[in-house]
């Protein structure tokens, strides 16, 4: 307890002789240390929000704004057409100004004016240049002249390196489709699934929609993107999102895998803190906006909103809808470990834990003896049940006292730890592993993976990793960019001792690891078991078959001049037919990132031509170049396909739906 008493600032006592204060100079010192680095991080992110505002500009060019103006008037060259004198005889005079300390100051609000116009006007050129979309259009191999121009003016002015968000405030808004190619496209993407009869019907239902109610519906929806970022995103998140009352398990959560060939080290406690140090180093180059955007040909940028909650978020339960709680900072994790949680901090002096001490608080929680507390071991479960009882449980029990305290602990923590008991990952000598491994990362247990953090790390006895994502803050790909930044750094830039430890040595004065109390009363333990029979029942329900395919990959596929996301579309078109022996309405996920604040979009690829190269694949007659040729034009359909979900019907593309379009058409 020696460690634990000194992160006690002060204690004080009452005796007989007074009041006794003793102050720890140790811990005073690190929360100064604490404060000055919360302090460093608002500047840093001052800062960055400047440059990123004045994006592609730059301090420096104001400088030079400054000098070049300043060295025209002492050359008697007045750049400013009479402006600078204007703006001197409006400056007071007086004894607090003399002519000459008033010339300078009219000199340097003439020159920031000019440069703010100037940096208003680069970034208006910048949006119009990233509303070009021909080169999306443009033959493989082939650029047209326009395209060509469009790239080298793209290149101009990107020549600064660019912050993550330096690009945010010029990206072109998402645009609104006319209802009327949205009708035309939906009723287009329902063509392959209807007989005659049923489209017909159909269509007629569409045309009284698009002359009776989607013009008004789509006046508002007008409205509403003129005073918005983006008129979709939001409603996007609410109602695809926190408003189901399902459970996050299984049907919305996803989850990724570590390497399947690699393990950089067996020891759990060393693996699990080499890879929470990676996430870390992450958020940090995050916090600081030191990661770069992802660009398309390397010139158009996407929007970098969603990884903005990436860290400290957690989706909080609610009885009609769910709310996401966003921090702007934490410093401590959440572990879990054979049915208990602590809480780790992740600094110490103002610093970030290096991997060594890390892995000594891991091993300290792994070596702890304690049994779980009544009802602690199974209490996740309720985030993986239906969310309503999940929000009443969470009033009822949760809300005051020990509890609360300990459920703040674990949603305010920068993100969520599992010490898995089981060991999981690719080995080709035991069939099926692939599918338990998937099936863990998918559900686990269903009570020991907090589903309502933005995403939980978990780290197998065999030192094997994974991780489950909650998917209303973001999609996919922002996960897989930190996930692809931590499998680097874990394995290439800090590496492993011979013996599987992390390098360096750790700190053994650090307090141990902060276990939660709990006092949960015999009816919560009650909502926790129920929860955990919705959820056993959900998982029980789940077949997973996953295997590593390498026969070939998209390399081949590419070499044959093909898309791969069109291969895989069209196969599974094939597949399910052979199957079942029809179609199905097809919902693949296509990300509008190219646009402000854009998520995803719905590409329906259950097409005609995809349509018609599966049954001639099913004709015993048919011949192979005509099922060639039917393949090669379901191609050039999913491509446009593709490009239509990401620049949207108002662009000339095809099945960009509106959000009034007609119910069926949408997700």
């Amino acid at each position: 307890m020696a460690e634990a008493h000194q992160a006690v600032a002060f204690q004080f006592t009452v005796t007989p002789e007074g009041l006794d204060f003793q102050l720890s100079r140790e811990a005073v010192r690190h929360l100064y240390l604490a404060t000055v680095h919360s302090w460093k991080k608002r500047l840093v992110r001052t800062k960055n929000s400047f440059l990123s505002g004045v994006y592609p500009a730059s301090p420096s060019s104001w400088m030079v704004a400054l000098v070049a103006t300043a060295g025209s008037c002492y050359c008697h060259v007045d750049p400013s057409l009479g402006l600078i004198a204007r703006i001197q005889s409006c400056l007071p005079h007086g004894q607090a100004l003399s002519p000459r300390a008033r010339a300078v100051v009219s000199t340097v609000v003439f020159s920031t004016g000019a440069w703010l116009a100037a940096v208003l006007l680069f970034r208006r050129l910048l949006r119009l240049l990233l509303s070009y979309h021909g080169w999306m259009f443009e033959p493989h191999g082939h650029m047209s002249r326009s395209t060509r121009l469009w790239m080298a003016l793209m290149k101009l002015m990107s020549i600064r390196k660019p912050l993550l968000y330096s690009f945010q405030s010029s990206l072109p808004k998402l645009p609104v489709p006319p209802v009327k190619a949205t009708v035309a496209r939906y009723l287009e993407s329902v063509r392959p699934l209807l007989d005659d009869d049923k489209y017909r019907e159909m269509a007629a239902l569409a045309k009284d929609f698009q002359e009776n109610t989607a013009p008004r519906l789509q006046r508002y929806l007008r409205l509403k993107s003129w005073w918005t970022t983006n008129y979709v995103s939001d409603w996007w998140e609410e109602y695809i999102y926190l408003r189901g009352r399902s459970p996050l398990m299984v049907n919305s959560n996803y989850y990724a895998m570590d390497f399947l060939y690699v393990t950089p080290s067996p020891i759990q406690a060393a693996r699990a803190a080499n890879t929470v140090h990676s996430i870390l180093l992450y958020r940090r180059r995050l916090d600081r906006g030191e990661i770069p955007p992802m660009m398309a040909l390397g010139v158009v940028p996407m929007c970098s909103y969603q990884s903005e909650r990436m860290f400290n978020t957690t989706r909080i339960p609610g009885k009609e809808t769910d709310t996401l709680l966003h921090l702007a900072d934490s410093k401590h994790l959440a572990v879990y470990h054979k049915g208990r949680y602590y809480k780790v901090w992740l600094y110490y002096g103002g610093q970030l834990l290096p991997p060594a001490d890390l892995e000594m608080q891991f091993q300290r929680i792994l070596e702890d003896p304690s049994p779980p507390q009544p009802g602690e071991e199974r209490l996740a479960a309720l985030t993986a049940g239906e969310r309503v009882p999940w929000a009443e449980a969470r009033a009822r029990f949760f809300s005051r006292g020990p509890n609360k305290v300990a459920l703040d602990a674990i949603e305010r923590a920068a993100f969520f730890l599992a010490l898995d008991e089981d060991e999981h990952g690719q080995e080709p000598e035991r069939p099926g592993c692939m599918d338990a491994y998937a099936k863990s990362l998918l559900h686990g247990r269903c009570y020991d993976r907090w589903f309502d953090k933005s995403f939980t790390l978990v780290v197998y006895k065999n030192g094997k990793v994974g991780a489950n994502a909650e998917h209303s803050w973001a999609d996919a790909p922002i996960v897989g960019h930190l996930w692809e930044f931590m499998l680097a750094t874990d394995k290439f830039q800090l590496g492993y001792t011979e013996g599987g430890h992390c390098k360096g040595d750790p700190r053994w004065q650090l307090a141990p690891p902060q276990r939660l109390q709990w006092d949960i009363p015999p009816e919560g333990v009650a909502a926790i078991e129920a929860s955990l029979r919705v959820a056993r029942a959900l998982a029980e329900d789940v077949d997973f078959c996953c295997f590593p395919f390498s026969t070939f990959g998209k390399g081949l596929i590419k070499r044959c001049r093909t898309s791969p996301d069109a291969f895989i579309q069209i196969a599974l078109q094939l597949a399910h037919f052979r199957d079942k022996g029809s179609f199905c309405l097809t919902y693949e996920a296509s990300m509008t990132r190219l646009f402000r604040e854009g998520r995803t979009e719905t590409v329906r690829s259950c097409t005609a031509e995809a349509t018609a190269f599966v049954r001639c694949m099913a004709e015993p007659r048919g011949t192979r170049s005509e099922r060639q040729r039917l393949f090669k034009v379901q191609v050039w359909a999913q491509f446009g396909l593709s490009l239509g979900s990401v620049w949207g019907a108002g662009l000339g593309c095809r099945f960009r739906v509106s959000v009034w379009g007609v119910s069926s058409g949408c997700r």
